[in-house]
């Protein structure tokens, strides 16, 4: 999870697996009347929840928190004891992500992009494109919308144009619960510290209750 990169993109996540694939990460698919769209992603003011983090082609899977609390929020992989250990946030307007531990990575600065809110996120995911109802084949199973956000440069109209995937992403929220998140997959450029630019986000829990929300010490501005 790139820090320079990350803010640039805005959070926006994930690529489709390759036409004729299986369905990753155990995903079954329902597609319904594509007229009756439902409402798309909206990340909550207030949530919390755990799962792991996975980074399949590093064969690293480490646990996951995303908590909110007032509309900032924190994602945090791993730990010091893991391979992999990141935080990233949206706290009082500004988008931080700071990189502890990474393969390979030698350089740990914390990111700071300001003006960005959890309403621009949100903004971003107006855009999102419904792909269909699918369920997730867990314990327990989950019935989710599954939904598609991506960054696309440069904007030009349809036709033979060259055309950069900047960021990708692939969101699965509860079918009952647009504000749930259960399944994310992120791919695209702010994913370059990966070798294959692609890493998951699975939850177990998803709760509406405010979270706790920490900006690290070495995020805050110098005094």
């Amino acid at each position: 999870m790139p820090a320079a990169l990350v803010g640039a993109v805005a959070l926006l996540l994930a690529a489709p697996p390759s036409v004729g694939a299986e369905p990753r990460a155990g995903t079954a698919r329902s597609f319904g009347d594509a007229s009756q769209t439902p409402p798309p992603p909206r990340l909550p003011r207030d949530f919390r929840g755990k799962g792991k983090w996975i980074v399949r082609d590093l064969d690293i899977t480490v646990p996951f928190t995303w908590e909110g609390r007032d509309g900032d929020s924190q994602m945090t992989a791993g730990g010091p004891q893991y391979p992999i250990w990141f935080t990233n946030l949206i706290y009082h307007d500004t988008l931080y992500t700071l990189t502890y531990k990474w393969p390979g990575l030698n350089e740990h600065p914390c990111s700071r992009i300001p003006g960005f809110s959890l309403e621009d996120l949100n903004e971003g995911f107006e855009n999102a494109r419904f792909v269909g109802r699918e369920t997730l084949r867990r314990t327990p199973q989950r019935h989710v919308n599954h939904w598609r956000v991506g960054v696309v440069l440069p904007q030009l109209p349809p036709g033979n144009y060259p055309r950069l995937p900047l960021a990708l992403g692939d969101i699965y929220v509860d079918e009952g619960n647009r504000g749930t998140f259960w399944q994310v997959l992120q791919f695209g450029i702010q994913n370059l510290y990966d070798p294959e630019l692609d890493e998951w986000l699975v939850m177990d829990t998803f709760e509406h209750k405010p979270g706790t929300v920490t900006l690290p010490e070495r995020c805050e501005p110098p005094q």
